[in-house]
């Protein structure tokens, strides 16, 4: 049984979802489809590739992606499919699969072109199912694209070291159900900059000057249980290699949360200085 996820902007209030899934299977009935997510910000790329990233690698190799935020093909979004890091990812060339072909080089991009070879009335939709179903059914891609060289990179992915190598800026691309903030900076990004230096988080209240290996960590006493430190705020690395700025055991619908009390939004510009 072949595996296709979804991750779309559509929400759960409309048709929509349940509508695609029954288009895949009307087309494969013995795929499992997984749902990644439905709540990405409308026509929010950014998010979306931060989602998928760091969802792709919970599933087995050889896992379809059904990628559907902001997938109407046009003149300056074409239809792709991208194999990465033996999956295979669908979605408009938006700068979606950014992220992905940062980390690791493409085995194989094809513009998809199977567009005139269906039904009358068929929307971008059915072109994403079509795809799918062939490749969870062990299609090749060749069949539904001509190969190409690259996807469309999106700048704004990469977060900005300064002239003297001195700080690091970077940009927050998500935030969580927690409140918790992501930013575009990595692990590696930050220590290929630091190279061993003392930093600090610029923050509009405290500085963060530690990032710490877990969310526990922020409690360093033996002496006070780690209730007492709810409410502090932290940085850490998250699991997919991001890092994220959280308030302890925050509640953003009772106490607040990092991105309200600390006043971060989505691409609020987030500063690392380095010491010389």
């Amino acid at each position: 049984m072949s595996i296709i996820t979804l991750t779309t902007d559509y929400g759960l209030k409309d048709h929509f979802v349940g509508a695609l899934k029954g288009k895949i299977l009307s087309e494969y009935s013995e795929a499992q489809i997984i749902d990644i997510s439905h709540y990405i910000d409308p026509f929010n790329t950014v998010e979306a590739s931060y989602i998928i990233s760091a969802a792709y690698s919970s599933f087995p190799k050889g896992t379809v992606h059904l990628i559907g935020v902001d997938m109407e093909s046009n003149k300056e979004n074409k239809h792709v499919v991208m194999q990465w890091n033996d999956h295979y990812f669908i979605a408009a060339d938006n700068g979606i699969l950014t992220m992905l072909s940062q980390k690791i080089v493409p085995q194989k991009i094809v513009a998809i072109n199977i567009h005139d070879r269906l039904p009358s009335g068929s929307v971008d939709l059915d072109v994403f199912v079509k795809v799918a179903c062939h490749l969870a059914k062990g299609g090749l891609m060749n069949i539904i694209g001509k190969e190409i060289s690259s996807i469309k990179e999106v700048s704004s992915y990469q977060p900005i070291v300064s002239p003297d190598g001195n700080s690091l800026k970077g940009n927050v691309i998500y935030i969580d159900h927690f409140g918790n903030i992501v930013t575009n900076i990595t692990k590696d990004h930050f220590i290929n900059v630091a190279k061993g230096r003392p930093y600090e988080i610029e923050l509009k209240s405290k500085n963060i000057k530690t990032i710490l290996p877990n969310y526990s960590a922020i409690a360093t006493s033996e002496k006070y249980p780690i209730k007492s430190y709810e409410g502090e705020k932290l940085a850490v690395f998250n699991e997919s290699g991001f890092l994220e700025i959280a308030v302890f055991r925050s509640n953003p619908s009772t106490v607040g949360s990092a991105s309200s009390l600390l006043g971060l939004n989505y691409q609020s510009i987030i500063t690392i200085l380095f010491g010389t």
